[in-house]
């Protein structure tokens, strides 16, 4: 369900937290993703979430 595709994923959690999310922990925990290995895979492609935008930067 999850795009595994870094940059496919960044879109999608980006769309996600801003449509759909308060926080990225909301967005892990409704579809049961883990935090931790989406955090790791997209700053592989140099993004970090930023709790104050909501969004990965």
């Amino acid at each position: 369900m999850i795009p595994q595709d870094p940059a496919m994923l960044l879109s999608f959690i980006n769309m996600k937290l801003r449509n759909d999310y308060p926080n990225l922990h909301s967005l892990c925990e409704d579809m049961d993703a883990d935090e931790e290995e989406i955090c790791k895979k997209l700053a592989q492609i140099g993004y970090t979430y930023s709790p104050e935008q909501n969004r990965f930067l």
